[in-house]
């Protein structure tokens, strides 16, 4: 059976979108837009605005944008990098803290509703291919080993 890499995109697509979508309401209660919920996700680990876009897929604009607002709604701060005076860092407070794992709460209730409709061995299978699927190189080792 040949599986079409576009229909599984779409699938994977609506999957996220449903569970965002019911959770929508949540996120508002927080203050947060559903894609500044994933700024506040990412920051502690990508704390520099034009890394942070790059990592998720955000023009800088956009990313801006975004940080501005949830530096207004007390969520982040900025700071010089110690390192390069010329970078700002970027810095979850403690309400940013708070407001992202309320917001990762509620979005794993929502994808845990999904999830409880599979059997406990395909949530391991789906993570390993999950994990799989994000391996950095993949793609690269793809390339180069003649399979397409």
């Amino acid at each position: 059976m040949v599986v079409d890499a576009a229909r599984l995109w779409t699938l994977n697509h609506r999957l996220l979108t449903v569970v965002l979508d019911s959770c929508t309401a949540e996120l508002a209660e927080l203050g947060l837009e559903t894609k500044e919920f994933f700024v506040l996700a990412e920051v502690a680990a990508s704390p520099y605005p034009a890394e942070l876009a790059a990592k998720l897929v955000i023009s800088k604009a956009s990313m801006t944008g975004y940080v501005r607002n949830l530096v207004a709604k007390g969520f982040l701060r900025r700071e010089i990098d110690d390192a390069d005076l010329r970078r700002q860092r970027l810095i979850l407070t403690p309400e940013g803290v708070t407001a992202r794992d309320q917001a990762l709460k509620a979005l794993a209730a929502g994808f845990e509703l999904r999830l409880a409709r599979i059997t406990p061995a395909d949530r391991s299978e789906l993570q390993r291919i999950l994990l799989a699927l994000l391996e950095e190189g993949a793609g690269h080792d793809l390339e180069h080993s003649g399979a397409r």
